[in-house]
């Protein structure tokens, strides 16, 4: 299949551009479980407060956080904050949003701090505010009052009756409050992180009720703002996948035309020695059911090789970073995935190589039944064509079945382990959530991102379901485009001699077919003049066909060499030999269209006179020109709505077309009775005056007015001559004409 990447290679910006949609998908859709846990997380349980360093707070929470700090966090606090006192002048821009602004100062945080500042700054006020709102708390119940006391060393329920403990605290001594600080940032490093960061959230949100700040209207406008935000996210997911899904469509259609125009192009240049390598059924098959695999294998490569281990691996990182205590559960999803798709990959390749072959079986029995319905009528052989058919079509059948269960497994199998993946993680999770190691939102987005890994492995295991059987059409078209040529054009061509006459000579020609282990043609010399008819006699397999392929070079010849005006034809171009020879092979062959296409097939720019001409020459003017449409008569496929002898009437009328000077009519007579055939022949000696005739036919009435007749026997020439001195002086000419002449006749 890699062999075929030059037919993608025109196309790669448009690749390109869809790997650049997709990259695009993928980020919006990783992004989406994490704007989930914000909606959640911040906007839920926390009112919309998502930030531990507060935008405002009293100047009596400001005073006390500084209590909990050390000299150079309470100089980086003091200098982040600006006072905003009740009354003054900056104090209308603030009242609205902190009414609390009328009855005290407050300390607003200034815009302009960078973020490095903040993130310096926010590190060293969470353990003050978990502190803080500790001893707030403790203040209003005794025995939280008694633990923290133990824990700290200061008990508080002695503090005397209407002691500020906050003022008591300023007036300790500073190595006292130190070793206080000390054993405090002890427990709070016990907590860890996450718990502290949504402690001092709580924190901030207690500072803003106190100052009056409407968290419902804060909330409202978070969770809109971010809902907004996965909103425009989706779009542009769906945008991308639009995209990216047309121009992979866009694309893999025209590799597949590609494909097609290259496989039509390679088989027509074919000789008849590769067409005796491949039947018509498997060319049908490799240019039809194996192109159409490969077009699908390449929008899903496309579309889903570049997005999937995008959505799978940037889903796994997304979710060790959202849960990294939860890193097993991905590892053993992962796991399994792998697993199933290496059984699944191994299970299917052979059988989808072999489903190929099938489908060539079934369209060849197909095909000649459908060819040859007739003799399968007159011999009575339905039954047995109907159990050849069948045994085909099972064979197909079991086949398919044996995949289509594979894959039938595979889906339950994956939704098993999806499901089995989101009971752990719900179960696991829900206890790190009550250890508060993790959020609410956290453990939904992770069970988001194991479901988007688990989709990006679906993804590429569906890839590897397509991609089997594609491997197998890719060799069998490359197989095709990649057979060698045994008739070719010379690098540089010569030219044939002008004025051109057609006299074709044969310098001890010998042939032997691709493959077989003898010659079936022996020295056979001879040569045909123009304006002469050279006809070839002998009986079945002699070799009289052969002889007359060779010319337009079907095949070429082994030994020796055929020439044509004293130029070898292997030395010119096909082209250029076979425009000059009119050829009406032993099949008369039609094509679908009217009488005026099949025989403008010879030359395009045939008028309708020569056309007229041609057809009287074949004998043919009367059945022709007697239906109403004339050369308008439409011709079915194959030229099934005509008789035998009118099939190859046209078919002479379509070669005299070509007004060519050389024809080749093998035993292009034959079909038609003796009183046709004696016109036509009359006719053509007329119509073909200054042309080289060679005629191949079996019966000696066709041949016995021939200018030259050339007797083969097993390859061999047994004779050449006249017929008058051909039944003097050989013997196997005169035995074939007593067989089927009177004495009398043969005069």
């Amino acid at each position: 299949m890699l062999k075929l990447f030059k037919f993608v290679k025109t196309y790669l910006p448009l690749v390109f551009g869809a790997i650049v949609l997709l990259f695009i998908q993928a980020n919006a859709d990783l992004a989406l479980p994490d704007y989930l846990s914000r909606i959640v997380n911040n906007g839920i349980q926390q009112n919309g407060v998502e930030d531990p360093l507060p935008a405002a707070l009293r100047e009596s929470s400001f005073q006390r956080l500084l209590l909990f700090t050390d000299e150079a966090a309470a100089t980086a606090l003091q200098a982040a904050y600006s006072r905003v006192d009740a009354g003054s002048p900056q104090a209308e821009a603030y009242l609205a949003e902190y009414p609390a602004l009328a009855e005290t100062s407050i300390y607003v945080l200034r815009a302009d701090l960078d973020e490095a500042a903040r993130q310096e700054l926010e590190t060293a006020i969470i353990p003050a505010w978990v502190t803080l709102s500790g001893l707030e708390r403790a203040l209003q119940d005794p025995q939280a009052a008694e633990r923290l006391g133990a824990e700290i060393g200061f008990d508080l329920n002695r503090l005397p009756p209407g002691t500020d403990l906050f003022q008591a605290l300023a007036q300790m001594p500073p190595e006292q409050r130190a070793r206080m600080l000390t054993s405090m940032q002890g427990q709070l490093d016990a907590l860890g992180d996450n718990m502290l960061r949504q402690m001092a959230i709580q924190a901030v949100r207690t500072e803003y009720e106190a100052l009056g700040v409407d968290l419902a209207a804060m909330q409202s406008a978070y969770i809109l703002r971010t809902g907004a935000l996965m909103l425009l996210l989706t779009l542009v997911s769906i945008a991308s996948a639009v995209g990216a899904g047309f121009l992979a469509a866009r694309t893999a259609a025209a590799v597949a035309r590609d494909i097609r125009h290259a496989l039509f192009e390679r088989v027509v240049h074919f000789s008849s020695a590769e067409f005796n390598r491949f039947s018509t059924a498997s060319l049908i098959t490799r240019s039809t059911n194996d192109v159409t695999q490969l077009q699908t294998v390449t929008y899903i490569i496309i579309r889903m090789v570049f997005y999937a281990p995008l959505l799978a691996v940037g889903g796994v990182l997304h979710a060790l970073d959202t849960a990294p205590s939860m890193w097993w559960i991905i590892a053993i999803t992962v796991g399994v995935l792998l697993v199933m798709i290496a059984l699944i990959f191994g299970l299917s390749l052979p059988k989808f190589r072999l489903m190929q072959d099938l489908i060539d079986r079934l369209n060849r029995v197909l095909r000649e039944n459908l060819t040859g319905i007739m003799v399968v009528r007159a011999f009575n052989k339905q039954p047995y064509e109907e159990k050849r058919f069948d045994k085909a079509n099972r064979d197909l059948t079991k086949t398919s079945l044996f995949v289509s269960r594979v894959m039938a497994f595979f889906m339950p199998s994956l939704m098993f382990v999806m499901n089995g993946a989101s009971l752990l993680i719900i179960w696991v999770g829900s206890h790190r959530v009550a250890e508060a190691a993790i959020q609410v939102g956290d453990m939904m987005a992770f069970l988001q991102y194991a479901m988007q890994i688990v989709f990006g492995f679906l993804m590429m295991s569906m890839m590897f379901i397509f991609l089997p059987r594609a491997f197998v059409a890719g060799d069998r078209i490359a197989e095709v485009l990649e057979t060698p040529l045994t008739v070719t054009d010379p690098p540089q061509p010569k030219t044939f001699p002008e004025p051109f006459r057609g006299e074709i000579t044969f310098r001890n020609v010998s042939f032997r077919y691709p493959g077989a282990e003898e010659d079936v043609l022996h020295n056979i010399s001879f040569t045909a003049r123009p304006g002469q008819m050279t006809a070839f006699i002998g009986s079945t397999g002699s070799g009289k066909s052969t002889v007359v392929n060779l010319v337009p070079r079907f095949y070429d010849v082994t030994d020796g060499a055929i020439l044509i005006d004293g130029v070898d034809i292997r030395e010119v171009a096909q082209a250029d030999l076979r425009a000059r020879i009119g050829y009406v092979p032993q099949q008369g062959v039609l094509f679908s269209g009217t009488i005026a296409d099949n025989l403008r097939y010879a030359d395009e720019s045939a008028s309708e006179a020569r056309m007229r001409a041609a057809i009287e020459t074949a004998q043919a003017a009367e059945f022709v020109f007697s239906r109403p449409e004339g050369l308008g008569y439409a011709i079915a496929q194959g030229g099934s709505n005509v008789s035998g002898g009118q099939k190859q009437r046209l078919a002479i009328a379509r070669a005299l077309t070509r007004q060519a000077p050389i024809y080749i009519f093998d035993d292009s007579f034959s079909a038609l009775d003796y009183k046709t055939d004696k016109a036509l022949r009359r006719a053509l000696r007329e119509k073909a005056a200054r042309s080289t005739v060679l005629l191949v036919t079996q019966r000696v009435a066709t041949a016995m007015h021939a200018d030259q007749i050339i007797v083969l026997e097993k390859g061999r020439v047994a004779g050449i001559g006249t017929h008058a001195e051909l039944m003097k002086t050989n013997r196997t000419y005169r035995e074939i004409a007593l067989s089927q002449l009177k004495q009398e006749e043969l005069q």
